[in-house]
């Protein structure tokens, strides 16, 4: 009797997502949407899908790109239907990811057509297409009671004569409020002559918009009259929606995402990959085109022991010196390690060096009995000077840290033990990161320590150096500044205090001044 359990037969065809990854801005891609990306097997992308969509695959995942590129064109559309059925047909989980919406002149309904046909189990995740997205983060209703109540999609994308001969241009001039129209720059002229010959307004406002939803995002205005010659004053330049209608003169009062304080900015962020984010959102947030490259990882010394054994006379020590969250995940570390909790700081007073060390200290059920009012080494001399006479003091501390600390409890006559609690090292493909980054033009470096400066400027060459020291920086304190100036960087903005926030905020107040020039992308026409 053969073997239930084995089989010849072929696995069961793996299901096909089509999914819309929306128009750019990685937040509007739907919850379903990722979720199907969570787990797929393999990617089958286009060159509209933000690239930042493929890093929430699974690191086993294949990753196979079928757009356009510089020097080709796209992949035929049949041979990307075989790649779909070849790799359902092996049992995996597909996702087809998609710019915009699959069904909106993405060719979703061809691909389903073809897998339905097939016999493949496909599924539909809608995404934002480009067009309503565009409209909105230019600040124009597709419809208003006011205005319009009725809207038309079209593509633009007309090839030949005959194309542009059997669209129906009367309707569309006279019957629909605001026309949509996708893949239409090199025909607007012609798109614009059609629409007024029968019957729009030649005064009817025009709105082209361009990378929609992201921090390159460009809009030029004007009217069905004019907007074909602004388009080659400015150069401007597809991919871009074309929007018409009398809603597009509501852009002047309702446009929010491109008048955003920093919107554009390209913002060099240098923090370590683990507390990037809490830079790098707010300066999203602002409208930034923040440009993630931690030149700094964190790594446990090369023994603990040290830190060990001054942990183990904790019942000894008066005061424990925290000098940032790298140093409290450190000493919790280690604490832990021995079998042993906040508890076994009973009797010890804890010195956090600000605000963030001492919410990091709060995650461990630790609350910081002193704060300097400077955010800094000196900040906490100035605390602890007059008060560590002949006491124990523990200051778990960075391989490459100042020796301020040591040298001035010292000597106002503290027995001061200073273990190695951690240490820095660059991250894997920095060089790389910071290569490109300068190639694609910044606005701005940012530094929080001076260990990211000297990490930053030790990957570039002396003709990238050049480049980078041309760039303004933005630094977290006064020992950031010091080094960067050093290194012949030119610090522009520097916070009152040592926080995240109020480095943020004076990068804020630097880019309003008059003296901020524009380099990067985001251009805004009138």
């Amino acid at each position: 009797m053969p073997d239930a359990r084995k089989s010849d037969a072929a696995p069961r065809p793996g299901t096909v997502y089509l999914v819309g990854a929306g128009p750019g801005d990685p937040g509007l891609m739907t919850l379903r949407g990722l979720a199907c990306l969570r787990r797929a097997d393999v990617v089958i992308y286009d060159y509209l899908a933000n690239p930042a969509l493929l890093g929430e695959a699974p690191a086993a995942a294949g990753r196979v790109y079928v757009g356009k590129s510089k020097g080709r064109h796209c992949m035929p559309q049949e041979e990307i239907n075989r790649l779909l059925a070849e790799h359902a047909r092996a049992g995996r989980t597909v996702v087809r990811l998609k710019g915009g919406d699959p069904f909106i002149f993405g060719r979703g309904g061809e691909e389903a057509r073809f897998l339905a046909a097939a016999g493949i189990p496909f599924e539909v995740v809608p995404g934002v297409t480009a067009g309503l997205a565009a409209a909105a983060y230019a600040g124009i209703p597709l419809t208003h009671r006011d205005y319009t109540t009725s809207l038309a999609m079209v593509t633009g994308h007309l090839t030949s004569e005959r194309d542009l001969d059997h669209v129906d241009w009367a309707r569309l001039a006279r019957g629909v409020g605001t026309l949509v129209i996708y893949m239409g720059i090199s025909n607007l002229g012609e798109i614009a002559a059609r629409l007024v010959r029968h019957g729009r307004d030649p005064q009817t406002p025009v709105a082209l918009v361009r990378w929609a939803s992201t921090p390159r995002q460009e809009t030029l205005t004007g009217t069905l009259a004019d907007i074909t010659a602004r388009v080659a004053a400015s150069n401007f330049q597809p991919p871009a929606v074309i929007i018409i209608g009398e809603v597009v003169a509501l852009r002047d009062t309702l446009r929010w995402f491109d008048n955003r304080p920093l919107f554009g900015r390209r913002i060099l962020v240098t923090r370590a990959a683990d507390q990037a984010e809490a830079m790098l959102a707010p300066l999203r947030e602002l409208g930034a085109e923040p440009v993630s490259c931690p030149t700094i990882g964190i790594v446990p010394p090369p023994t603990p022991a040290d830190l060990d054994a001054a942990i183990a006379r904790l019942a000894e020590t008066d005061y424990l010196i925290l000098t940032s969250a790298n140093a409290v995940e450190a000493f919790f570390a280690r604490l832990q390690a021995g079998g042993r909790d906040a508890r076994a700081l009973a009797g010890v007073t804890v010195a956090a060096v600000g605000p963030k060390t001492a919410e990091a200290l709060a995650a461990f059920g630790v609350r910081a009995d002193l704060i300097p009012e400077s955010y800094d080494a000196e900040g906490v001399v100035a605390l602890l000077r007059e008060r560590v006479a002949g006491k124990r003091v523990l200051y778990p501390r960075a391989a490459l840290a100042r020796d301020l600390i040591i040298r001035e409890l010292g000597a106002a006559g503290a027995e001061v033990t200073a273990p190695v609690a951690y240490a820095s090292a660059v991250p894997p493909g920095a060089a790389e990161t910071a290569h490109a980054a300068l190639a694609n033009g910044l606005d701005l470096l940012t530094f929080t320590a001076s260990s990211t400066v000297r990490n930053f400027a030790a990957l570039l060459d002396p003709a990238q150096l050049a480049v980078a020291r041309a760039i303004p920086v933005a630094v977290i304190g006064p020992q950031t500044a010091a080094t960067a100036r050093e290194l012949g960087f030119t610090v522009a903005v520097e916070p009152a205090a040592a926080t995240i926030e109020a480095l943020v905020a004076a990068i804020v107040d630097y880019f309003e001044g008059a003296g901020a020039q524009r380099s990067a992308p985001g251009t805004q026409h009138s």
